[in-house]
């Protein structure tokens, strides 16, 4: 049975050297399947463990386990600086994805720029949807105050597909404002448990600058908004919508360990939920 014994054996287990899932099961005297899926369950939940697996596909196929480093973003000195800029900042304007952007190889990313009209149309929410529908394990999301999951077109609500992927034993976690002014977005969002039956859906408070979607370790896509009233007259006719999509597993790798600082750092949304609550009623 997994509970905190069996993960803080597992997490020594590891952080002692990088072992194969199947180490891992002799250690615990289960299975490797239940191993397996014991580690992924870390992974997904606490984001210190992470899972490689070499000759994917042939017979030789061997699954690695290894202690994620979470508080060793860096891969670069441009990272570190990127993280110092994420770290300080407190709205969306203190910092551009585009920033993040310059540093992907051309290959592996993709930009649009839409105008409002654009940005809203029932394409690209459909397009949105579809990209969460694609998840197999876990999503992410750097949120403002979930204002995107109220998205919806003529035959597809973001809500719906946040609540298919609990159904689909999907994990969500989600950084966003938790206060008075967003407050039934975040109770929409967290009423997918009570449906699937699971706490598919995990909610912490947290400002932050980025308005991004990690799905998996697949993509990483990311939005900025252009207003003409923070730019000269003339210099912006309208306001504008930036897509950033980065398929590149280094930088997506980066910006999940980004995610998970500020995670690990912060309170559970049901906690500032609670105390909202208790300060209404005085």
């Amino acid at each position: 049975m997994f509970d905190p014994k069996t993960s803080k054996k597992i997490n020594e287990f590891v952080y002692q050297k990088p072992r194969t899932v199947q180490e891992v099961a002799q250690m615990l005297k289960v299975n490797w399947r239940t191993a397996e899926r014991y580690v992924e369950r870390i992974a997904q939940e606490e984001g210190i463990l992470a899972v490689r697996t070499f000759r994917e596909g042939t017979r030789g196929a061997l699954k690695i386990v290894f202690w994620n480093n979470v508080e060793r973003i860096h891969a670069t000195e441009a990272q570190e600086l990127l993280f110092k800029r994420i770290e300080t900042g407190y709205r969306k304007e203190d910092f551009s994805p585009f920033d993040i952007y310059q540093f992907v190889d051309a290959k592996k990313k993709k930009m649009r720029i839409l105008t409002d009209r654009q940005y809203n149309a029932d394409a690209i929410i459909k397009e949105y949807a579809n990209l969460l529908h694609s998840a197999k394990s876990q999503v992410m999301f750097f949120s403002g105050n979930l204002t995107f999951s109220t998205m919806a077109s003529h035959d597809e609500k973001i809500l719906s597909a946040i609540e298919e992927l609990a159904e689909q034993k999907v994990g969500t976690k989600i950084l966003t404002r938790v206060e008075i002014p967003g407050l039934k977005n975040i109770q929409n969002v967290l009423a997918a448990n009570a449906r699937a039956g699971w706490d598919a859906v995990e909610v912490r408070h947290c400002f932050q600058p980025l308005r991004a979607t990690i799905v998996d370790s697949s993509v990483a896509f990311l939005k900025e908004k252009l207003y003409p009233q923070n730019y000269a007259d003339g210099e912006l006719k309208e306001k504008l919508y930036t897509l950033y999509y980065v398929y590149d597993p280094e930088w997506i790798e980066w910006l999940q360990k980004v995610f998970w600082h500020f995670f690990r750092n912060s309170v559970d949304a049901k906690v500032r939920i609670k105390d909202l609550a208790a300060a209404k009623r005085v």
